[in-house]
C-alpha cells in the first residue's frame, strides 16, 4: 500500500516542472498580445485580448509557486531546444490572411496538450503535501478547457471554404509533429489528450466567443434594456446631484471606484448626463456616461451586471476629464 505521504513529485522535480509550464504560458501570452494588431477579424481580435489576460495570470501564479518549491521566483525554463522550436513555429503565422493559422496553433494544438499536461501532473500531484500546486493546475486547466471551447467557436466561424478547412489541418499536422519531437511541454512525452466537451463548457461572462462572433457578423449596436436604461437614468442623477449614498446603491458590495471620480465631478459641477456607448459582453453591459456641467465634463466608464435586485454597477472608472477654457 502506498503511503499517503509518498509523492511522484520531489521539490526539485516540481519546481522544474512549474519553470517548463512558465515558459509555455510566458510565450503564449507574448504572442497573443502581439497578435492582436495582425488580427482583422473581430471575433479573433477579441479572442486573443481576452485570453492574453488569463496567460498573464497563469504565469504569474506559476513564477510565485517558485520559491515554495525552493527555487527563484518567476523563471521560466524550456525542456528543450526542440519544444522553443515548436514554439517559435507557433508564433510564425504572422500575416494578416492567417488567423486560422492562428487560432488552429493555439486553440487545436498548445492549449489541448497544456490541459493533458496539467492534468496529467494533478492526477498523479500528492493532496496532502502539493495543494499550492494542485490548486494552480486546478486554475489552469479550468481555464484551458473554456479557452479551447470559445477558441473553437470562433474557428468553425472561420472556417468558411474547403480550402481554409485544408490549411488548418495541414498547420495542426505540423505543429503536432514538432510538439510531439519536443516531448511536450514537459519534455517527458504526450500525456493522453484530455476530454473535451465544449457544450459543457459554460462561458465566462466576459468569454463567451458566440457573442464575438455575433459583433463580428452584426455590425449593429445593441439595445439598452429598459430596465438598465432605467437604473442608469437614477445612477446619472445621483452623480449630478452629488448624492453619494443614493451613487452607492448602484454599486455591487464589491464593486470597483476609481479614487479620482469624486474630484473630478467635483470640479467640473455637472448638470446632466448622457449615455455615449454601449456595449453587450456576455451578461454584463458596458456602458460609458458623459457628465456634463458649467466647468467642462467627465465621462465615466462602467460595468453593469444583472442581478436578484436588478442591474448593478460592478466597476466605474474614469475614462476622461474635460475642464472648460476661461472665457
Amino acid at each position: 500500500m502506498t503511503h499517503p505521504l509518498a509523492g511522484q513529485f520531489s521539490a526539485e522535480d516540481s519546481a522544474r516542472l512549474v519553470r517548463h509550464y512558465r515558459y509555455a504560458a510566458e510565450r503564449l501570452m507574448r504572442v497573443l498580445g502581439g497578435w492582436i494588431a495582425l488580427t482583422p477579424e473581430l471575433s479573433a481580435k477579441l479572442l486573443l485580448g481576452r485570453h492574453v489576460w488569463d496567460n498573464a495570470q497563469h504565469c504569474d501564479a506559476f513564477g510565485k509557486r517558485l520559491p515554495e518549491l525552493r527555487a527563484p521566483a518567476q523563471v521560466s525554463e524550456p525542456p528543450n531546444a526542440a519544444f522553443v522550436a515548436f514554439m517559435d513555429a507557433l508564433e510564425t503565422p504572422e500575416r494578416p490572411e492567417q488567423t486560422v493559422e492562428r487560432i488552429t496553433g493555439v486553440y487545436r494544438v498548445l492549449k489541448p496538450h497544456l490541459l493533458a499536461a496539467y492534468q496529467a501532473h494533478l492526477d498523479t500531484a500528492n493532496p496532502v503535501y502539493e495543494p499550492p500546486t494542485r490548486r494552480i493546475l486546478g486554475r489552469c486547466i479550468e481555464d484551458e478547457r473554456r479557452h479551447i471551447a470559445a477558441g473553437e467557436v470562433v474557428l468553425r466561424h472561420l472556417l468558411t471554404t474547403p480550402v481554409l478547412e485544408q490549411r488548418a489541418a495541414a498547420w495542426q499536422r505540423a505543429l503536432e509533429d514538432l510538439l510531439a519531437a519536443a516531448d511536450g511541454v514537459t519534455g517527458q512525452g504526450l500525456p493522453p489528450a484530455a476530454a473535451i466537451d465544449p457544450g459543457a463548457v459554460a462561458p465566462a461572462l466576459s468569454d463567451d466567443a458566440r457573442e464575438f462572433v455575433q459583433l463580428e457578423q452584426s455590425g449593429r449596436g445593441w439595445a439598452v434594456p429598459e430596465d438598465l436604461a432605467a437604473a442608469l437614468g437614477c445612477f446619472g442623477d445621483a452623480l449630478v446631484a452629488a448624492d453619494a449614498p443614493a451613487v452607492r446603491r448602484w454599486l455591487l458590495p464589491d464593486a470597483t471606484w476609481n479614487a479620482e471620480i469624486d474630484a473630478r465631478l467635483k470640479s467640473v459641477a455637472p448638470r446632466s448626463h448622457t449615455l455615449v456607448a454601449f456595449a453587450k459582453i456576455g451578461h454584463q453591459r458596458a456602458v460609458k456616461l458623459r457628465l456634463d456641467g458649467a466647468q467642462g465634463a467627465v465621462t465615466l466608464t462602467a460595468r453593469w451586471v444583472p442581478g436578484e435586485g436588478g442591474w448593478r454597477a460592478a466597476a466605474v472608472d474614469l475614462a476622461s476629464a474635460e475642464l472648460a477654457r476661461p472665457a
